[in-house]
């Protein structure tokens, strides 16, 4: 009887998949978040500018980008663990359905009433496909390779952060809101018929042994590489999160066309893509911690600049200095993550590494939100800048503590090797 619980609980190992259909496999999911991110980076600028088109405040503003999080802070760890336990690919394709639901209600539901709905719903899809799509690209080899796939990942995500903004822009101005929701709505259902038309995508789940799962989120807290990551991913998403909702208001506020937001924007996304092509090779050098270190410095530094400029071009300008800084940040801290969390509780740990970026994300757009209606948006900019330059010293303290445990970790193994030639 025990025999057979034990082979229940652990199941034999998958067999192994060759590097070809690794590799396939890792561009189809990285085509899946390519579709996923063009859709959430354009319904959160539609919905900005469809907001401010009905005459809403700067606070109403901030208030709807709040609900795009609510339910990824209260889902994030559970979504997590529905991966480790069942595999990834269904609460992807679940993920995508609801989205695509939560972005068509402004059709059924016009008015500001009807965009927070949207933001709840759509946060609320993304979520599990998010972390599951995280947790899928990490299953893709170790080490060195791990870290390709993740930049190759992150070159995904910066192309849908151009196309995104862009095609939202020019289909706004070109045939309206009500268009380009369904428009929107469509490609974000796209990634759920190619999972359903090829569950080969996600490679067969790997089994843990119930004490590999144990211990709750307390137990992983408790790991300060992890902890440290999951803070500096809190600083790095707020960066990116403020860009995406209050440059379309920052550019409304100076005269600028939804096409031409769009194109600001993008430029965010190309510096980011540019930038991400030299990540592997960054980190090779300096690390993942020193690479993440230069990127909140300079990110902290640029957005201090954004309420100087007023023009389009230079503001393009700014925006590409920003996706230089920011875009190597967010796959990095993934990255990281997934490296400290123990095996079978990686979904878990990104699950947790979302919770808290979604914390301050709600904090911050509803505080600034009112800060903007009260002093404009010249301190949403700088507090956010100072933000992420205090980011970057807790990153520049975590680089010194990993090179040091470096130090220590090679005269420890000198020491043992010495060790070894005298007894032999």
């Amino acid at each position: 009887m025990r025999e057979e619980v034990s082979s229940i609980l652990v199941a034999p190992a998958p067999e192994p998949r060759s590097s070809i259909q690794n590799h396939v496999a890792i561009y189809l999911a990285c085509l899946l978040s390519f579709c996923q991110g063009v859709a959430l980076r354009g319904v959160k600028m539609q919905a900005s500018l469809d907001a401010l088109s009905q005459g809403a405040s700067s606070f109403q503003v901030g208030f709807i980008g709040a609900m795009f999080p609510v339910f990824p802070l209260l889902l994030a760890v559970f979504a997590g663990r529905v991966g480790d336990r069942i595999g990834v690919r269904w609460p992807m394709i679940g993920g995508c359905v609801v989205m695509a639901l939560g972005i068509a209600i402004p059709l059924a539901w016009p008015g500001i009433p009807g965009l927070f709905a949207c933001a709840t719903c759509v946060g609320f899809g993304q979520i599990f496909f998010h972390v599951s799509v995280h947790n899928l690209i990490g299953m893709f080899g170790d080490g060195t390779a791990r870290t390709r796939n993740f930049a190759t990942f992150s070159l995904a995500q910066s192309t849908s952060a151009f196309f995104g903004p862009s095609i939202t822009g020019f289909s706004i101005d070109g045939f309206g809101f009500g268009p380009t929701f369904v428009l929107l709505a469509a490609i974000s259902f796209v990634p759920a018929l190619m999972l359903l038309a090829k569950p080969s995508i996600v490679p067969a789940r790997k089994a843990h042994a119930p004490a590999e799962r144990s211990g709750g989120s307390a137990a992983l807290l408790a790991i300060p590489a992890l902890r440290r990551t999951l803070l500096l991913s809190g600083f790095t998403l707020t960066g990116i999160e403020l860009f995406s909702f209050y440059f379309p208001v920052y550019g409304r506020s100076i005269g600028l066309a939804a096409s031409t937001i769009g194109m600001v924007m993008s430029s965010y996304a190309v510096a980011a893509f540019i930038v991400r092509l030299g990540m592997s090779g960054a980190s090779r050098r300096i690390g993942e911690v020193g690479v993440l270190t230069a990127s909140l410095f300079m990110a902290g530094a640029t957005y201090m600049l954004v309420p100087f400029v007023s023009h389009a071009i230079l503001l393009a300008l700014v925006a590409f200095l920003l996706g230089l800084g920011l875009g190597c940040a967010q796959p990095l801290t993934i990255l990281l993550t997934y490296n400290h969390a123990p095996k079978g509780r990686s979904g878990e740990a990104l699950g947790m590494r979302i919770t808290v970026n979604k914390l301050t994300q709600i904090a911050v757009p509803v505080v600034f939100g009112g800060l903007g209606s009260a002093f404009g948006l010249v301190p949403v900019f700088w507090a956010n800048g100072i933000f992420l330059l205090a980011g970057g010293v807790m990153s520049l303290a975590e680089r010194r503590l990993s090179t040091t445990r470096v130090v220590h970790a090679s005269v420890g193994a000198m020491a043992a090797e010495r060790q070894e030639e005298e007894k032999a």
